[in-house]
């Protein structure tokens, strides 16, 4: 089907995602603006959750009745799960035209590829292992610099609770405690024990030292937040920080996003560091969209417009701009970037390289849905519940290692 732009059909193009905090609202509306432009209209379908999980329930019953949207946010394996089910569409056509394959890091295009067809688009590639810090409660407290080990971590987390601030601003869900627990996993044990365990799921891996080690570290860092974190939303732990109510937060970039919405200045309001120990690491979360099967030719070519713009060079920059993202094109100039922005992009280029850039498993990036869930349960009730001793939490995750599907 030829895409020019004269035989193009204006068509309603209907897209389901979870962008609805702050920067992640601007960062959609810019996309819409694209597709407005090109004479399509969108139809927003924002589900709210920061994790996505309400998103897909909608999602799923969309799809079973067979009135899918013509757009999902979806990342990581589950686009190979919903593309198993033949009900995602072929890319390739737009991807050879705009030449996606030398656009993307191989690591990225083949999450993105189901049997060598692309099916999803990708947005950015978010890096999860930071913390950031408000760099006034900081000094209040008395701490001159970053930690970057976990005994600098908690010799500042205790001056900043000495000072009466909370030292660690957390949000009580799943995907946060474990976006905490994989950033000490890699900080403890490097980006190797980090693959061996979490991604390849090896329980030679999990029932060792480091392993215990990881969750004694975890553990400790739980002391140092507030008894009202239990169910907060992530965002709202960052404004946290942005307000010098605490000192640090543990979450990806896309904390950034909400820090620069508010009209914060990197260096001078906020600050950004690898989380302990992970300098040289790098865990990825690429947010994407994958496309379903439509059956009216307008709506696939408003569905080939969206990928084509997803992908643009003028998209990547502004929404990445917005969210606190890099693009996930390569060599594409990183001249209006911030500092936390340039970093990240010189060490994911870096890790990419000496083999530090590791899947999220926190974000879905990594081992199968149903996998995930259980490790991030067990997770979370051990950060939950003082009486599960280290141990126990070891056996736990290896017995959800081994029930994986």
């Amino acid at each position: 089907m030829a895409l020019s732009v004269n035989l193009a059909l204006a068509a309603e193009v209907e897209v389901l995602h979870y962008w609805t905090s702050g920067g992640e609202a601007k960062s959609a509306a810019e996309l819409k603006k694209i597709i407005s432009g090109k004479g399509h209209t969108w139809k927003d379908f924002a589900v709210a959750g920061g994790g996505g999980d309400n998103a897909m329930t909608v999602l799923k019953s969309r799809v079973v009745s067979g009135n899918p949207p013509a757009a999902a946010q979806i990342k990581g394996p589950a686009i190979q799960e919903w593309a198993q089910e033949g009900v995602l569409a072929n890319l390739d056509e737009v991807a050879k035209a705009e030449k996606w394959d030398t656009l993307l890091p191989g690591v990225v295009a083949n999450v993105m590829k189901y049997k060598g067809a692309y099916v999803a688009a990708p947005v950015n590639v978010h890096r999860v292992n930071w913390v950031w810090a408000n760099p006034e409660v900081l000094k209040k407290a008395g701490v001159a610099a970053m930690p970057t080990s976990y005994d600098e971590f908690f010799a500042a987390a205790d001056k900043i609770k000495k000072a009466g601030f909370i030292a660690v601003a957390h949000g009580g869900q799943n995907w946060q405690d474990f976006t905490t627990f994989e950033s000490v996993v890699l900080g403890v044990g490097g980006a190797k024990f980090y693959q061996d365990a979490l991604v390849k799921l090896d329980p030679k891996a999990i029932d060792s030292a480091t392993m215990k080690k990881s969750f004694e570290t975890f553990r400790k860092i739980k002391g140092y937040t507030d008894s009202a974190a239990p169910g907060r939303d992530w965002n709202l732990a960052t404004a946290m920080v942005m307000q010098g109510k605490a000192g640090f937060q543990f979450m990806g970039d896309w904390a950034k996003g909400e820090f620069i919405a508010a009209g914060k200045k990197p260096g001078k309001d906020f600050l950004c560091a690898a989380a302990p120990g992970t300098a040289n690491a790098f865990t990825f979360n690429v947010d994407s969209f994958a496309m379903f099967k439509l059956k009216d030719a307008g709506a696939q070519q408003a569905q080939a417009a969206l990928a084509a713009a997803i992908m643009s060079p003028d998209f990547q920059e502004v929404f990445n701009l917005n969210k606190g993202s890099i693009p996930v094109r390569l060599n594409m100039s990183m001249a209006k970037f911030d500092d936390c922005a340039k970093l990240s992009s010189k060490d994911f280029v870096a890790t990419a390289k000496n083999g530090g850039l590791v899947p999220s498993v926190a974000h879905g990036m990594a081992i199968a849905p149903a996998t995930e869930g259980a490790i991030k349960d067990l997770v979370s009730q051990f950060w939950n519940d003082d009486k599960i001793s280290v141990d126990d939490g070891v056996k736990r995750l290896l017995a959800a290692a081994r029930a994986k599907p």
